[in-house]
């Protein structure tokens, strides 16, 4: 069952992280590993992961705010680790978005049975690749794009572009960034067909609330979140 399932490990002590990854690994668990709290979010957005199993205090930031950032953009399943046993750690845990919680130390079988079980009850659309933006919802397994949960029909580019820039939300792409990232190495067209795919996005979705997709001039575009309701 749990041949190939992808676990993020993030711990900064080197010990505990090489007993899980070896145990993990041993499993049939597919490992990533990360020590910083400051390139956790990175390595999960490079990694996709099916799970994380997270450590509360790292250098660079905290588990939390890790945690928060994931929330952001996804439903994986994260287990919070830590040394602290506090019931205020757990339900700060808990109410962060954590889908369990277990102190340090812990055993070994403990924690593999967590894993199977937060992984039993996550629904399956769940572990799908899906962003979630105001009243915006994209899904690149579905390929199905909703506003106010109703269906928006929308070609598969215009879904990815649209996928992407809402994925990596407040960055500036370039249109050869987005040609390389959406189209592929391999596109020698044209790079006004980016702006051709962003002018039909915006008016597919005239009725976007709290985001829209902006045009930075003189470096491509961004997804941004507003204040607007």
């Amino acid at each position: 069952m749990e041949d190939g399932i992808k676990i993020l490990v993030v711990e900064d002590d080197r010990n505990i992280l090489q007993i899980l990854k070896l145990y993990l690994e041993k499993t049939g668990y597919s490992v990533i590993t990360c020590e910083r709290g400051d390139t956790a979010f990175d390595t999960f957005e490079k990694t996709q992961p099916a799970i994380v199993l997270l450590d509360v205090m790292l250098p660079g930031c905290d588990g939390y705010e890790v945690l928060t950032r994931i929330r952001k953009i996804s439903n994986t399943p994260v287990i919070m680790l830590t040394a602290k046993g506090d019931i205020l750690d757990k339900v700060n845990g808990l109410e962060a978005g954590a889908d369990d919680y277990i102190p340090k130390p812990f055993d070994i079988k403990e924690l593999l049975a967590r894993i199977r079980a937060v992984l039993r009850r996550v629904p399956e659309e769940e572990n799908r690749k899906k962003v979630v933006k105001g009243n915006l919802s994209v899904s690149l397994d579905t390929y199905e794009v909703k506003l106010d949960g109703k269906r928006i029909e929308m070609p598969p580019k215009e879904l990815e572009v649209l996928y992407f820039l809402a994925r990596h939300e407040g960055k500036v792409f370039s249109r050869e960034q987005l040609l390389e990232q959406v189209w592929g190495f391999d596109y020698f067209g044209d790079s006004r067909t980016v702006d051709v795919h962003i002018k039909r996005i915006r008016e597919k979705l005239m009725a976007a609330k709290g985001w829209q997709i902006r045009t930075v001039w003189s470096v491509g575009y961004k997804f941004e979140m507003t204040d607007s309701e």
